[in-house]
C-alpha cells in the first residue's frame, strides 16, 4: 500500500527488547519535528537477574503500554484523531516483547482506519541521527553498535541498506555487560564501565584487538570480534586477589574500553576511506560512550571525514528513532506495511523493504 506526502504525523511504539517506549512526531516543512516522547525502562528489574528475562520484559509491556500512549498523546497536544499513521517496531528483537507493541499498534490503526508501519529495529537505529540539528546527507556509513549488533552499513539512498562488516560473536554491548559481570558491576554494562573507566588509566594493561581470519588468509578488515578480549579481560581479573582495590578494577576498565573504542574508530574510518565514503554516522546504544563520540569525532576529522553522530538521547532503545523512520518512508513514498504483518525475532535489515510489501512476508 502507498500514501501520498501529505501524511506528517505519526504514533510510534518501541518494545523490541526491555524499554516502553512511545513517540509522537510531526513532519514540518522537510524537518522533523518530536511532538512527545516517553521510555518506561524496566532496567531495575532485569539487574537482578544480570540481563534481560523475556517473560518479565513481555508482561511489563503489557502493563505500561496503554497508559504510555495516553500519556505521550497528551503531552503531544495530539489525539487519536489527529495522527496520520502508525508505526511499531516488528523485527529483530523478543518475539513477545515485539507483539505486545505490535499488536497495539495494528489494532490502532484498524479501529482508526490508518496506515500502519512495521519498522526494523536497526532502521530506527539508522534513523536517529536525523534527529539530530544537523542531520547528514546521502551517502554514508554507518557505525550501528549497541547491545545486540556491532555492524558497518553503507546507506547510499534511504531504504538501501548495504552491510561491509559485523561481529562474527558478540556484539560490543554484549561484551561491556560480560565485562562488567567480570568486574562486579551491574548491569547494564557500559554506563557502569564508563562511569568505572573515568578515573582509570587506559593504558596499564595490553588488551588483544580481536581480528577475523579469513579462510583464503589473512583477515576482515572491516569485521569485528570480542571473543578473544573477554577471555583476556576473564585472565586479567584471575590473575588478582583483590578485586575491592578500587584503582585496579578503574585501570581494568579503562583499558577494556579504550580497546573496544579504538578497534570500532580504527576500522569503521578504514572502510570509509577504502569506501571513498566521506561521511561517517554513528548509532546504537554503546554510541552514547563518551570516550567513542570524542574519539570517533577527533579521528575523522584528522582523516578528513564528516562525522554525525546520533544525539545522546535517542541512542538507546526509543520510539523516536521508529518514527522519524516512519516518516521518512512516508515521505519518501516508500508505503506501508500491511495490516496481517506479524513479527519476526531475526530479520536482516537488507531486507527491510520486504516490510512493506504484501503478501506480509511473516
Amino acid at each position: 500500500m502507498r500514501y501520498n506526502t501529505k501524511i506528517n504525523t505519526v504514533l510510534a511504539l518501541e518494545t523490541s527488547c526491555d524499554e516502553s517506549a512511545v513517540a509522537v512526531m510531526r513532519s514540518e516543512e522537510g524537518r522533523m519535528v518530536l511532538l512527545a516522547h516517553k521510555i518506561a525502562s524496566q532496567v531495575e528489574e532485569h539487574s537482578k537477574w544480570g540481563g534481560v528475562v523475556p517473560e518479565i520484559a513481555s508482561r511489563r509491556h503489557l502493563e505500561v503500554l496503554p497508559f504510555l500512549v495516553q500519556d505521550v498523546l497528551t503531552e503531544s497536544g495530539c489525539s487519536i484523531k489527529t495522527i496520520d499513521a502508525i508505526a511499531a517496531t516488528v523485527a529483530p528483537g523478543l518475539a513477545g516483547a515485539l507483539l505486545i507493541g505490535s499488536v497495539t499498534a495494528r489494532t490502532l490503526a484498524r479501529l482508526h482506519k490508518l496506515p500502519f508501519l512495521g519498522i526494523h529495529h536497526l532502521e530506527g537505529h539508522l534513523s536517529s541521527v536525523l534527529l539530530s540539528d544537523n542531520p547528514p546527507k546521502l551517502p554514508y556509513l554507518v557505525l550501528l553498535v549497541s547491545g545486540g549488533h556491532t555492524e558497518l552499513i553503507e546507506v547510499k539512498e534511504y531504504g538501501a541498506f548495504h552491510r561491509l562488516g559485523r561481529s562474527h560473536d558478540d556484539a560490543a554491548g554484549e561484551a561491556f555487560d560480560k565485562v562488567a559481570r567480570l568486574l562486579g558491576l551491574p548491569y547494564p554494562g557500559g554506563p557502569a564501565i564508563e562511569k568505572l573507566a573515568e578515573t582509570g588509566d587506559s593504558s596499564r594493561f595490553s588488551l588483544p584487538k580481536g581480528r577475523v581470519s579469513r579462510k583464503e588468509g589473512g583477515f576482515y578488515p572491516y569485521d569485528f570480534s570480542f571473543s578473544g578480549l573477554k577471555t583476556a579481560m576473564l585472565r586479567k581479573v584471575q590473575s588478582f586477589d583483590d578485586l575491592d582495590n578500587k584503582h585496579l578494577l578503574a585501570d581494568l576498565a579503562a583499558s577494556f574500553e579504550n580497546v573496544v573504542v579504538e578497534v570500532l574508530v580504527q576500522r569503521t574510518i578504514r572502510c570509509a576511506l577504502d569506501k571513498n565514503i566521506e561521511s561517517l554516522v554513528m548509532v546504537g546504544g554503546v554510541a552514547a560512550n563518551k570516550r567513542l563520540r570524542k574519539m570517533m569525532s577527533d579521528l575523522g576529522k584528522a582523516n578528513g571525514l564528516k562525522t554525525y553522530l546520533a544525539p545522546s538521547t535517542f541512542c538507546t532503545d526509543n520510539a523516536a528513532m521508529i518514527c522519524a523512520a516512519a516518516l521518512r518512508r512516508l515521505e519518501l513514498n516508500l508505503g506501508a506495511s500491511s495490516i496481517d504483518l506479524g513479527v519476526s525475532p531475526r530479520w536482516p535489515l537488507e531486507k527491510s523493504d520486504s516490510l512493506y510489501c504484501s503478501p506480509a512476508p511473516f
